[in-house]
This record gives C-alpha cells, sequence and structure tokens, in this order.
C-alpha cells in the first residue's frame, strides 16, 4: 500500500534529520581531530562521544523511517 502524504512527508523528514546528523558528525570529527593535533585531547575525546551520539540518533531515526514506509508508524492530521 503507497504512503499517504502526510506518511510521505514523515518518512523525508526523518530520513532528512538522520541525514544531518550524519553531516554534523562528520563536521564534529573533522574538529576533533584539529583538537587533538592541537594538544587538547581531552576537547578531542568529548566531541567524539558526541559522534557516537549522533551516530546512534542518526540510526534510530532511520529505523524509524523504515517503520514508516513498512506502515508500522502512521502519522495523521485532525482538521
Amino acid at each position: 500500500m503507497p504512503l499517504t502524504k502526510p506518511n510521505q512527508d514523515l518518512k523525508r523528514d526523518l530520513q532528512g534529520i538522520a541525514s544531518d546528523l550524519k553531516w554534523s558528525a562528520v563536521e564534529l570529527m573533522r574538529i576533533a581531530e584539529r583538537l587533538s593535533l592541537a594538544g587538547n585531547e581531552a576537547d578531542a575525546q568529548a566531541v567524539l562521544r558526541m559522534c557516537n551520539v549522533f551516530h546512534a540518533d542518526e540510526d534510530r531515526l532511520a529505523g524509524y523511517a523504515d517503520e514508516v514506509k513498512a506502515g508500522h508508524i502512521k502519522r495523521s492530521y485532525s482538521g
């Protein structure tokens, strides 16, 4: 069964946010590398921990998008 417009929008939004998290994690990894090269290992490690959280959240959002596609999560509007 094809997705309704609201569910298509939800799936697209979830995928878009997951993509934004991935891009942010990549950029943060570059910052962490520069911090480490500058001798600021404590801050580099803190930024890398943030990257791990972003990657986990990215995976979770991608899973939600898959659930929307499979029809397990649905968006409905009243009005």
